[in-house]
């Protein structure tokens, strides 16, 4: 099968190539970023989705299915920009989908899209709306990116689309929201709280998305990984030291002094779980992952800091 991945010399975006190309796939990459040492087997194009050259890969290279990671957290852009390339971006990859003719449209979306509060249920099954719009704003244009792609599923009834909401990443590349926020060696936590945290080996991510590829599946799926734990156990196995704090003083210090920098709707994330069910993803493609929470935060805590400078 001939599968394009947008995004793909992005951190997961290299990992799902490589997956693809394992199971036998011809692989095709937009992204603006170089891949200079992409393996045989992955024909890369340099080009921003939105623009002309990028429709041209999906006019001339005609490929069954798309993938698309072209998409950006809170902190990588300023507001405006970042809206222009998830929800623009999103749109527009769905539409060329839809003009080229593609098979399968596959979104990968966050299992923060249910968002975090002190009244919502532990586990998020697919059917529950996006909190995430209230109570983590800043989550909004991803929000709607996830919902624009879910809405193909009767737009454009003659492609089968999936959204997988994946849950945090976590591993050796130490790239991810959950990587940022573990990077240093003290975590900011607020006193008194201590949620569930949940994340899925960073190959396990990738293994994920390419089964749902050739699974064919059609549908919104959480992919949950292994067992949440709790934050402090996350911070004390991957050999950070956990430093908490007031909500007060946690407001006031954040970004600060080494800490990491988040926004206010992240503060939210740090007090309540967000945790997803994925037995439908399970029953659907046989999913199990191969890292367990302890494998998965050792191959994180193992790992050299150099790879957070590696661009």
């Amino acid at each position: 099968m001939k599968v394009l991945v947008t995004g793909i010399a992005s951190r997961l975006g290299r990992m799902v190539a490589t997956e693809l190309i394992q199971r036998q796939h011809q692989v095709l990459g937009i992204d603006r970023r170089p891949w200079p040492d992409a393996p045989p087997g992955v024909e890369m194009f340099a080009a921003d989705i939105r623009k002309r050259p990028a429709e041209d890969v999906f006019r001339t290279r005609r490929p069954d299915a798309v993938i698309h990671l072209a998409t950006v957290t809170h902190l990588s852009r300023q507001v405006e920009q970042k809206h222009r390339i998830n929800l623009g971006g999103t749109r527009i990859v769905f539409e060329h989908c839809d003009s080229y003719g593609v098979g399968q449209a596959l979104f990968v979306g966050r299992h923060t899209f249910y968002g975090a509060d002190a009244e919502s249920n532990l586990y998020h099954t697919e059917a529950e709306p996006p909190m995430a719009v209230t109570t983590y704003p800043e989550l909004a244009d991803l929000v709607a990116a996830d919902l624009f792609a879910g809405s193909a599923l009767w737009r454009s009834p003659e492609i089968d689309t999936v959204v997988l909401r994946l849950a945090y990443l976590l591993g050796p590349s130490r790239a991810g929201t959950l990587a940022n926020y573990l990077r240093g060696p003290r975590v900011p936590t607020v006193l008194g709280f201590d949620p569930l945290f949940q994340f899925i080996h960073e190959y396990d991510a990738a293994r994920a998305i390419a089964l749902a590829l050739d699974e064919r599946l059609r549908g919104v799926f959480n992919v949950a990984g292994p067992a949440p734990v709790p934050l402090s156990l996350l911070v004390k196995a991957t050999g950070r030291r956990n430093l908490a704090m007031l909500e007060s003083v946690f407001r006031r210090l954040i970004g600060r002094f080494g800490l990491p920098r988040l926004p206010k709707g992240a503060i939210n994330h740090i007090k309540y779980p967000v945790v997803v069910d994925g037995s439908a993803f399970v029953e659907a493609t046989g999913f199990e992952p191969n890292f367990d929470e302890v494998q998965t935060m050792k191959a994180f805590a193992a790992v050299d800091d150099r790879w957070a400078r590696v661009p």
